[in-house]
């Protein structure tokens, strides 16, 4: 173990079988009280703290790694229900690793309790703002008051209506975009055990031209999955000829609703 780190992936009360899978190779469990934590073995060329955080800043090395950790994890998650960790996670010995154990044992019990054949799923909603201008009055009583009074009114008066229409469509955009997205939310927080809400993420960073009204995790237990699904089908569905969009993902391993802080 010369040179060598604990990369730790998740942690059970449950025994694991890595022979059922070839993706497995080079895991191994240690056992210490009523758990079960699988790790391996990494070089401290890659994962020493120094190495760990030039490669962290490197988004190739994050995107391989990343899928490589939630990939292994969601595979032990068929066998049994883990606490997983994040991206990272380094033990510099067998016997710090067995501390942590030692020292967070009722909070280790208490989350896998919570997240017991749950599993989590990230929900981001994005509203066309272009396309919602041109359906404003669908979605506002008041924006459709006004057109109907453009509609009758002489040419100056209608030009002045249009500028206070295009003011208010403005923030009547934002108060729609809030209101459907709260609408969204809870429609799928009733489906689940728990949710949180994570900030917006800008155009910058999405890529996308339209604009993100919602992002959101929900733990979701297995059995009702398909449910949740469902409501997603049927909403997109309804809403494929309108200015809203719903982008979902999952299932993944519940990390939005583990509440243990590693001690590294």
């Amino acid at each position: 173990m010369k040179n060598k780190l604990i990369y730790v992936y998740c942690i059970s009360n449950r025994p694991f079988e890595f022979s059922l899978n070839a993706e497995f190779k080079g895991l191994n469990c240690i056992k210490h009280n009523e758990f079960y934590t699988v790790v391996k073995l990494v070089s401290n060329n890659e994962f020493s703290e120094d190495n760990l955080k030039r490669n962290l800043s490197d988004i190739n090395w994050v995107d391989t790694h990343a899928r490589e950790h939630i990939s292994i994890i969601s595979l032990l998650m068929e066998q049994c229900t883990v606490v997983p960790f994040k991206l990272g996670t380094i033990y510099h010995t067998e016997e710090g690793l067995k501390k942590f154990i030692n020292e967070y044992t009722d909070s280790l019990i208490k989350n896998l309790h919570n997240i017991e054949k749950k599993e989590e799923w990230s929900m981001k909603i994005y509203c066309d703002r272009h396309m919602l201008s041109k359906q404003i009055d669908k979605f506002s009583e008041e924006a459709a008051v006004m057109e109907k009074q453009i509609m009758a009114s002489s040419p100056g008066k209608a030009f002045l209506l249009k500028r206070k229409k295009t003011e208010f469509v403005e923030n009547e955009m934002d108060r729609i975009c809030k209101k459907y997205g709260q609408i969204y939310y809870d429609k799928f927080k009733n489906l689940s055990d728990s949710a949180n809400l994570n900030n917006l993420i800008p155009k910058e960073i999405t890529g996308r031209k339209d604009t993100m009204i919602l992002n959101a995790n929900f733990l979701v237990r297995k059995n009702k999955a398909e449910k949740f699904k469902d409501m997603i089908y049927k909403l997109n569905k309804q809403d494929e000829n309108s200015c809203l969009f719903i982008d979902v993902t999952g299932p993944w391993p519940p990390f939005s609703f583990v509440s243990i802080k590693e001690k590294i």
